[in-house]
C-alpha cells in the first residue's frame, strides 16, 4: 500500500489585515496534524501601500510597509516552525506583485536590487521556504495558482475551475477568499474519461481590518483545505472556520 501524503493548503493572510487569533490556532494545529507539507497560494502580505488603488492617496505615504512584511515575515516562520523541516511552498500572488510592479513603474533603476525582491523582502530563503513565480504542478493533473491567472467567477470554485479548464489540470487557488470545489467530468459509455476539479481555498483574514469593506463583510468564507494525496489520487477536503472553530477528521479544534 502507498503512503498517503497529507498536505495543508492556505491562502489570503493579507497581513496585518489577518486574523490574529485563527492564525495562531492553525500554526498550533500544523504543528499537531503533523502533515507532509504545506502550501500557501499566495497573498500572505497585504501590501496595500505601493497598491495602484492609493497611488497619490494618504496610504501610498504612510510609511507601514515594512512594518507590514515583518509581521507577515513572522507569521510566515512561525508556520515554517510549526511545520518543522518538511517542505513549505509559497505562490505568487497580486498582492506579492505589488512592490515589483511599483518598482519597476516608478522606480526602474531599482528592479535588479536583490534585495527588493519578493522572497528576499519575506526572508523566504533564510526560512527555507520554496517560492513559485508561475503556477505550480504538484501532483499528477494537479496544480497550484494564485487565482488572478484567470476571469474572477463570482461562485465559489468557479475561478479555480476555470483556470483548470484552461490549463488542462484541476487547480488549488485562493484570491477570491471564497471557499469551494466544483467539478467538470467528462466521459463516454458510463466512463469517466477526464476529471477536472477547481479547489479555492478561503481566506485567514479578519474582515473588520478590511478598510475596503464598508459593512465589514462580503461573500467570503474563512478557512483552509487538507489535501490527501496518494500518487495521482488527490483528495480535496475543504475545512471552514466558524465560530472560531474546525473540525479536521473528527477532531475539534477551537480558541
Amino acid at each position: 500500500m502507498s503512503k498517503l501524503k497529507r498536505v495543508v493548503v492556505i491562502s489570503d493572510i493579507q497581513a496585518p489585515s489577518h486574523d490574529a487569533r485563527a492564525i495562531t490556532a492553525l500554526t498550533d494545529f500544523v504543528y499537531n496534524f503533523e502533515p507532509d507539507e504545506l502550501y500557501c497560494v499566495g497573498d500572505e502580505a497585504d501590501s496595500p501601500e505601493p497598491s495602484r488603488w492609493n497611488k497619490g492617496r494618504a496610504a501610498e505615504y504612510a510609511k507601514t510597509l515594512q512594518s507590514g512584511l515583518d509581521k507577515t515575515s513572522d507569521i510566515m516562520e512561525r508556520f515554517k516552525d510549526a511545520l518543522g523541516d518538511k517542505p513549505f511552498h509559497v505562490m505568487r500572488s497580486n498582492h506579492g506583485d505589488r512592490i515589483g510592479n511599483y518598482i519597476d513603474k516608478y522606480a526602474p533603476a531599482l528592479a535588479g536590487l536583490r534585495a527588493l525582491e519578493y522572497e528576499e523582502l519575506l526572508r523566504y530563503h533564510e526560512l527555507d521556504i520554496k517560492y513559485h513565480d508561475k503556477i505550480w504542478q504538484f501532483a499528477p493533473g494537479w496544480a497550484l495558482a494564485h487565482g488572478d491567472e484567470g476571469s474572477l467567477i463570482q461562485t465559489a470554485g468557479g475561478t479555480a475551475l476555470n483556470i483548470a479548464r484552461r490549463i488542462g489540470l484541476s487547480v488549488i487557488c485562493g484570491h477570491t477568499h471564497r471557499q469551494g470545489i466544483q467539478h467538470y467530468h467528462v466521459g463516454y459509455n458510463g466512463k469517466i474519461s477526464s476529471r477536472l476539479f477547481g479547489v479555492e481555498v478561503g481566506h485567514l483574514m479578519d474582515l473588520n481590518k478590511a478598510d475596503y469593506l464598508s459593512t465589514g463583510a462580503a461573500n467570503w468564507q474563512q478557512g483552509f483545505t487538507v489535501l490527501y494525496i496518494r500518487r495521482s489520487n488527490v483528495v480535496p477536503v475543504n475545512v471552514p472556520i466558524i465560530g472560531r472553530s474546525f473540525t479536521v477528521e473528527g477532531e475539534v479544534y477551537e480558541w
